[in-house]
């Protein structure tokens, strides 16, 4: 008796939590890994890039204030994934430390 009220009981658990998985929000886009970023031509690249402006505009626009905890972390999450991506889409571009550029002062200094 006791083990089919456990059976239940653990039926009942696993199968609301995959309710939860599964309820995942529609609008959330999907991030790119870097081998797909490679492949992809410029236009690609470029609507790629217009569509995480609208969807950070659609976040913009959320009310919030009648969110979940859960729900707000999960905006944030996908934001800094979002953000990641369009960093990784434009290209970068050249970053120097403050102590790289003491380092490269000195050796104009020296050179000079």
């Amino acid at each position: 008796m006791k083990t089919k009220i456990y059976l239940l009981a653990l039926t009942l658990l696993l199968s609301f939590t995959a309710l939860n998985t599964f309820a995942a929000d529609g609008h959330a886009l999907t991030p790119l890994s870097k081998e797909e970023i490679a492949t992809m031509t410029t236009e690609q690249k470029q609507a790629r890039v217009e569509e995480i402006k609208a969807r950070v505009n659609e976040i913009k626009a959320m009310d919030k204030s009648e969110l979940t905890k859960q729900e707000r972390k999960e905006l944030r999450t996908e934001l800094k994934g979002m953000k990641k991506e369009a960093n990784a889409l434009g290209g970068g571009g050249i970053y120097l430390s403050v102590g790289a550029i003491i380092i490269i002062i000195l050796v104009l200094i020296l050179i000079l």
